[in-house]
């Protein structure tokens, strides 16, 4: 079956560098186009960033740009996201998800990882 599994989060004061990482198996990576969204406490899960399948394309909320980074490596069906200047209300739960290319409907999910930005 499907699996999207996240690592890379963890504790970092304000202003620090995080990298997460998604690893995908049981389907075609190349084929879809890879997304990550986070969950704050108490409320509802926000897109963060997205990648297309080949990799050619990206697009941020607002919020991270200029901070943020997403990329992939199809050879190793992993997709990343490099963020920096960190700040508290990046707290949350980041998840990556997984849309059949051009469709936009994630429809695979990972557990999800913890980030906590301290002041």
């Amino acid at each position: 079956q499907v699996q999207l599994v996240e690592s890379g989060g963890g504790l970092v004061q304000a202003g620090g560098s995080l990298r997460l990482s998604c690893a995908a198996s049981g389907l075609t990576f190349r084929l879809y186009d890879m997304g990550w969204f986070r969950q704050a406490p108490g409320q509802e899960r926000e897109f963060v960033a997205s990648i297309t399948w080949s990799g050619s394309n990206t697009y941020y909320t607002d919020s991270v740009k200029g901070r943020f980074t997403i990329t992939r490596e199809n050879a190793k069906n992993t997709v990343y996201l490099q963020m920096n200047s960190l700040k508290p209300n990046d707290t949350g739960v980041y998840y990556c998800a997984a849309a059949l290319r051009g469709t936009r409907k994630y429809g695979y999910w990972g557990q999800g990882t913890q980030v906590t930005v301290s002041s």
